[in-house]
């Protein structure tokens, strides 16, 4: 968990630029309104795969972090990162969803339910269409666990279902979105 907080800031470093014209705009003490979100994999092509394929991401570039400089700043004890960035759309105001794969790091855990573990334990989508994204999912051979998608409840918004996936790591990714007319 530290260190997913301490790469998020040394790529913020990175960005400056960047930045910096979005914080002259605004007058909050943030200089921008969304959030970078990185998830160490262990396997990146097999998680770009899922992430485009199944759930409708782009690729928006990569980048590698060279092992001195991730020993230097606390991301890693001298292993290089190699990172994916996706998002859901174009544009400067969009949140990166940032793959990283660090060869020989991280383990599984048994992540049976959103509370196996403390920290991050999935994301949530928003879609337009519950069965456009059922069938991308069939598609790329993904199932929904437990009996997704099934309708909110009625102190949310029934007219929404949540279908949840896991991808190749086992982390959970919550689609929200009008329930399905199929």
């Amino acid at each position: 968990m530290k260190s997913l907080f301490i790469f998020t800031s040394a790529l913020l470093a990175l960005s400056l630029p960047a930045f910096a014209d979005h914080h002259a705009k605004g007058d909050s003490n943030f200089a921008t309104k969304t959030i970078d979100l990185g998830c160490v994999v262990k396997d990146i092509d097999a998680s770009v795969k899922f992430y485009t394929e199944a759930i409708g991401f782009k690729v928006a570039g990569g980048f590698k972090v060279p092992a001195d400089f991730a020993k230097k700043s606390g991301l890693t004890n001298s292993k290089p990162l190699d990172i994916k960035v996706l998002t859901l759309g174009d544009g400067d105001g969009v949140t990166k969803f940032k793959l990283m794969q660090v060869e020989g790091s991280g383990s599984k855990y048994k992540n049976k339910h959103i509370d196996s573990k403390l920290g991050f334990s999935y994301i949530t989508i928003s879609i337009k269409s519950t069965d456009t994204a059922l069938a991308r999912l069939a598609k790329a051979g993904v199932k929904p666990i437990a009996k997704g998608p099934v309708a909110l409840p009625d102190n949310l918004d029934p007219s929404l279902a949540l279908t949840i996936v896991r991808d190749p790591d086992g982390n959970f990714v919550e689609l929200v979105g009008p329930k399905p007319t199929k």
